[in-house]
């Protein structure tokens, strides 16, 4: 009797035991689950970048939303690796090293390359990168915007303006010049969005001269106000700035000189109103929102690269600001935006982005 009852009782403590693993082990994933942390790398500013700014408030409000519908702690750290891209990379590894974010949230067309390497040394890290394209890693996955049609858009724009003799338009000149100044050169410049902007400009009028002008780098506002100088000097009338800080630098002179500007990636009209003569606005915010979400519920596909465009209202062409509405002749406004229905409405098919690699 007294062995059977021994044996109960060292099969009451066992099992005693095993519920005492059994339920710390469902504490400590339960608080893993809840404690998760994610992190926003921003390859420059958030200040001197609304596209940095967007990819923030997006990713954050997905993790504030997805809490307080299902009852988590996610967590969220937003890093600033300044404008020195020399840096980039070792900021990047830093924070796969400390081995504490389950994703890396990104935005750039050079962080698939920052991040190969990562992947092979830390091999749990996971990557969401948008404005960037990159399939076949386990460990990244990527969403870009078909900048065919936002160049296309924005060079169309600038062809509309440089032949007008409309009385409205008063900085257009006989000379059909217009320019593109870049900060740098890289992939996704010199093999769309360059070729879609001239593609667009020509479309108006084949006689358009295009140039191409590089900063050096994404801050200098000084030599993104000497380049466009020297462009308005040799008879340009019309810039696409795309290089981050340096474009306060065109503006500046726009006003000072008087010349239009063709606006990429936001709302540009309130910057220079009168001079920014279209804005083809990427959806970032809406993106980083919608991708974060598909990650928190499991439908992120890793290896994979998507493309989202006009027609899936990702890149819009700002239409109702009272600065566009107002400031330029009806015959421009009704050729670009008919051009963009035509775009929108799959009239109008351009070569799709996956062509050019």
């Amino acid at each position: 009797m007294k062995y059977t009852n021994r044996i109960k009782s060292i099969i009451g403590i066992i099992c005693i035991i095993v519920i005492a693993v059994v339920l710390l082990i469902w504490t400590f994933g339960k608080d893993r689950e809840e404690n998760r942390w994610f992190a926003v790398f921003v390859p420059g500013e958030i200040a001197n970048s609304p596209i940095y700014s967007m990819l923030v408030n997006g990713v954050t409000q997905a993790v504030l939303d997805f809490n307080q519908n299902n009852n988590t702690n996610y967590k969220l750290e937003v890093v600033e690796a300044g404008t020195n891209q020399a840096e980039w990379g070792a900021k990047l590894m830093g924070l796969a090293a400390m081995k504490k974010f389950d994703v890396i949230f990104s935005s750039n067309p050079s962080i698939p390359d920052l991040a190969l390497p990562i992947t092979q040394m830390y091999p749990e890290q996971k990557f969401i990168i948008l404005d960037a394209f990159y399939q076949g890693n386990p460990n990244i996955a990527t969403v870009r915007f078909n900048q065919r049609e936002q160049a296309y858009l924005a060079g169309y724009a600038a062809g509309l303006a440089t032949t007008s003799k409309d009385s409205q338009m008063k900085y257009s000149n006989p000379q059909k010049k217009i320019a593109l100044i870049a900060a740098q050169e890289y992939p996704v410049m010199n093999k769309i969005i360059l070729p879609g902007f001239i593609e667009g400009a020509k479309a108006v009028d084949n006689d358009i001269e295009v140039i191409f002008k590089i900063v050096g780098n994404w801050y200098d506002a000084n030599k993104g106000a000497e380049l466009s100088r020297a462009l308005y000097n040799e008879g340009v009338d019309v810039i696409l700035p795309i290089c981050g800080g340096a474009s306060q630098g065109v503006i500046s002179t726009a006003k000072e000189l008087g010349f239009y500007i063709s606006w990429f990636d936001d709302n540009g009209f309130s910057k220079a109103p009168g001079y920014v003569i279209s804005s083809s606005a990427m959806e970032q915010e809406k993106l980083a929102y919608e991708v974060a979400t598909k990650y928190f519920e499991g439908e992120i596909e890793f290896g994979s690269a998507t493309t989202v465009d006009i027609e899936d209202g990702y890149i819009t062409l700002v239409t109702d600001d009272k600065n566009f509405e107002n400031n330029f002749s009806e015959d421009y406004k009704e050729k670009l935006l008919n051009e963009y229905s035509k775009i929108k409405e799959k009239i109008l098919i351009l070569d799709s982005p996956e062509s050019y690699f």
